[in-house]
């Protein structure tokens, strides 16, 4: 969102000095001046006396009932339909149902028609299909004139993608294009009631307290969200959806980048938001040598090794193993927290997990309050004894 004085309606009056949270504006010849370090929040426009303050949201207030439907941008990847599509689906269902209005899956790609029925099957009401050559997996640009075209024929009241580096990616980049706001990383959604506002819930303060976030005045609300934190509904087969075919209009510009060569990495793990079963440690393992521990027994049971924040800043762990709200969220059939206190940075990570197992010196640890099976020893000595449990059952077969 863009902000400007318009200088002949500017009277001088410093209004504007005084609400602005972060100084971004001057006085210059009497008149109000808008500095680099805005960041749009719109406090000046809105308290400006004389209406002087503009932007570019403003003349987007005027009707927002002409918006409807939530609309969830489905993402591939090597021809394949992520599992994020599917859990913000099922996300997106309960929403659209909430507002009584279509779930629509947007497929936008090379050649993706052919996952049109899986939408459907997924709950989808309508199938928004856009297949052009130029879509190709991993270039930004042409999908985001894509989308932003078909959101301004449209006009979805909600639209959601993944918050995967492919998302994050696109999801700021088609927001600006339309003037609105971008609610990024949410853990939670959900439809106010009374006002039918999107509710958009994510950390805030370094992982220190939870914000819900609306955009009362501007279409379509937008989001990304966290892999791990919405639960994908069972497919129903056999539903049908409405597909619609919907032109792409692909410019040079968009085109600037190409993908010269692509090389795959060798990774022994599995995503974590796709993991069953999760052995994870926090500051009481107390080194790298301490979650070899984890290791063997996370190898024992089939399952991936993950860790707190402390744990990835000690560098006892990768960040891509991080668990919490500034690291992955996760939802495994069972997760085994080793040695982790249960601060909620850490906690609103895992809190979905099926079934918790916490063992903690510590009985005060909040972790034992969402824990399952709580085992209040030192990890050093239960653990082991897991491993040697578990290497007898498995010489037993």
């Amino acid at each position: 969102m863009a902000v400007w004085v318009k200088k002949s309606e500017c009277v001088g009056c410093e209004t504007c000095l005084d609400v602005c949270p972060i100084g971004a504006i001057s006085m210059s010849e009497g008149i109000a001046v808008i500095g680099d370090k805005c960041n749009s929040c719109g406090a000046c426009v809105e308290s400006c006396p004389h209406g002087a303050i503009k932007s570019d949201a403003s003349d987007r207030k005027a009707d927002i009932s002409a918006f409807k439907d939530v609309w969830v941008v489905a993402e591939t990847r090597q021809g394949n339909i992520r599992s994020c599509t599917s859990e913000l689906m099922g996300c997106g269902r309960g929403l659209a149902d909430a507002l009584g209005q279509r779930l629509c899956a947007v497929l936008a790609g090379k050649e993706v028609s052919s996952h049109a029925g899986a939408m459907a099957e997924n709950g989808a009401d309508i199938v928004y299909l856009m297949e052009d050559k130029g879509l190709e997996e991993g270039l930004a640009l042409p999908y985001v004139r894509a989308i932003t075209d078909a959101v301004l024929e449209k006009r979805p009241a909600v639209v959601l993608f993944a918050a995967t580096p492919f998302g994050r990616e696109l999801a700021p980049r088609v927001s600006r294009r339309l003037g609105v706001g971008l609610t990024a990383d949410c853990t939670g959604l959900d439809i106010d009631p009374e006002t039918k506002n999107l509710l958009q819930t994510r950390p805030a303060w370094g992982g220190n307290l939870m914000a819900t976030i609306i955009s009362p005045d501007t279409r379509p609300q937008m989001s990304t969200v966290r892999p791990g934190v919405m639960k994908a509904l069972p497919a129903e087969p056999g539903r049908k959806a409405e597909v619609v075919q919907l032109k792409v209009n692909i410019k040079p510009e968009d085109q600037r980048l190409n993908i010269q060569e692509l090389k795959k990495e060798l990774y022994k793990h599995v995503n974590l938001t796709e993991a069953r079963v999760i052995v994870s440690g926090g500051h009481g393992v107390e080194s790298k040598d301490g979650f070899g521990l984890l290791e063997e027994l996370a190898g024992l049971l089939g399952a991936e090794v993950a860790g707190t924040r402390i744990a990835v800043e000690e560098g006892w762990l990768t960040p891509d193993r991080q668990v919490g709200q500034t690291g992955k969220s996760v939802c495994p059939e069972l997760y085994i927290a080793c040695g982790i206190s249960g601060a909620i940075q850490h906690s609103a990570g895992m809190m979905g997990s099926k079934t918790i197992v916490a063992i903690n010196t510590d009985p005060a640890a909040p972790i034992f309050a969402i824990a399952d099976i709580a085992i209040v020893e030192d990890l050093f000595k239960i653990v082991p004894e897991l491993i040697t449990a578990l290497k007898m059952k498995e010489g037993e077969n």
